[in-house]
C-alpha cells in the first residue's frame, strides 16, 4: 500500500519555514501517525526510523540517521503560522505555534523520536473536514523546498485545477521563502517558481504553470494552473519479483541506464550499452531487481509497495 501524508488544509495554506530534511522528517512522521493504527494525541511519541528516510529519499543509509537527527533539532525551534476563522464571530485569526515539544533519539536503533504540540495534532488528523492527501512518493524525488510547498498547495485545489490568486507577500509567507531572500522578482521567479514548478512536472504526478498578474507594469500575483499526468503503466509483479518479458528488460534497462542518478553505478570506462547490460541482468534477478524499483516508477511505471515487500 502506498504511504499517504495528509494534511489539513489550514496547514496547507499555512505559512512556515522548513528546511528539506525537516519537511521530510515531517512527512514521515505524519505517515508513523497515521499508520499507528491507534490515533494521534499530544501524548504519541512517534518513531522515524533512519532506514525510513533512506529507504524513502534515496539517502545513503550511513548518513540518514545523521540527517533526521540534525532535522528533528532544527524541527524543534521551527514554529508555523495558522489562518482560520473565529466562530463566535466569524472574523480572520491567525495563530502561531510549534511543531514539536518533544524530540529524541536512540542512536543504537536508529531511530529519532518526536511528539507534535496540541495545536498541531488536530491540523494533521482531523479529516472530517477539507483535507489533502498524497502519497508521499510524489515528493520524494523533490530537492527544493520551495516545491514540496508549492505541490502542496497546488494539490489543495485539486478538484478544479487551478488555483485562486496568490498576492506575493502571501505566497512568499506560504512557500517559506525568508524576508531577505530573493527580492528581486527576476530572482524570486528563476530561483523560487521556475525550479519548483519544473521538479513538479518532471517529479510528481502533476504537470503546472503559472501565470503573473500585474498592477500597470508591477507584478503582484500568481496564479498555477496544474493537469495529472496519464495513469502510470501496471508491472505485475510474482511473490516480490517484477516479472518482465525479455523485450521489456530491454527496453527498461536502457532507460535506466540513461537515468544521471544511476550513472555513478556504472562500472568506469563502461559505455551506457554496456552498463544497460548489466542493469538488464539485474532485472533477472529478484534480489538485485530490487535496486531499481523506485526508478522505475519513475520512468511511469506503477510499482506499489504492497506488491513489490
Amino acid at each position: 500500500m502506498a504511504e499517504l501524508v495528509v494534511k489539513d488544509n489550514a496547514l496547507i495554506q499555512a505559512s512556515y519555514t522548513l528546511d528539506l530534511a525537516e519537511q521530510r522528517l515531517i512527512l514521515l512522521a505524519i505517515i508513523e501517525a497515521r499508520n499507528s493504527g491507534q490515533g494521534i494525541t499530544h501524548d504519541s511519541l512517534l518513531r522515524i526510523h533512519a532506514s525510513s528516510y533512506a529507504e524513502q529519499f534515496g539517502v545513503n543509509d550511513k548518513t540518514a540517521y545523521t540527517v533526521v537527527k540534525d532535522a528533528s533539532k532544527g524541527l524543534f525551534d521551527r514554529y508555523v503560522t495558522y489562518h482560520d476563522k473565529n466562530p463566535k464571530n466569524g472574523k480572520d485569526r491567525s495563530f502561531h505555534c510549534r511543531w514539536v515539544d518533544k524530540i529524541g533519539v536512540e542512536p543504537d536503533s536508529g531511530i529519532v523520536y518526536m511528539r507534535f504540540t496540541s495545536d498541531v495534532v488536530p491540523l494533521i488528523t482531523r479529516l472530517e473536514s477539507h483535507f489533502t492527501s498524497y502519497e508521499i512518493d510524489k515528493v520524494a524525488n523533490l530537492s527544493s523546498i520551495y516545491a514540496i510547498r508549492l505541490y502542496e498547495l497546488l494539490i489543495s485545489w485539486r478538484d478544479v485545477g487551478k488555483t485562486p490568486t496568490y498576492e506575493i507577500d502571501d505566497l512568499r509567507n506560504k512557500l517559506g521563502v525568508e524576508p531577505e531572500q530573493y527580492n528581486q522578482m527576476c530572482n524570486f521567479k528563476a530561483k523560487v517558481l521556475d525550479r519548483a514548478i519544473k521538479q513538479i512536472s518532471k517529479e510528481t504526478d502533476i504537470t503546472a504553470t503559472y501565470e503573473q498578474h500585474k498592477r500597470g507594469r508591477t507584478i503582484t500575483g500568481f496564479t498555477f494552473k496544474f493537469k495529472p499526468k496519464a495513469v502510470p503503466k501496471q508491472i505485475v509483479t510474482d511473490g516480490g519479483y517484477i516479472k518482465m518479458t525479455d523485450s521489456q528488460i530491454k527496453t527498461f534497462s536502457n532507460k535506466l541506464a540513461a537515468l544521471p542518478e544511476l550513472g555513478s553505478n556504472s562500472p568506469l570506462g563502461a559505455s551506457t550499452e554496456q552498463f544497460a547490460a548489466m542493469i538488464a541482468d539485474d532485472l533477472k534477478d529478484a534480489d538485485k531487481q530490487k535496486k531499481y524499483r523506485k526508478h522505475l516508477a519513475k520512468l511511469g511505471f506503477e510499482v506499489t509497495k504492497s506488491k513489490v515487500k
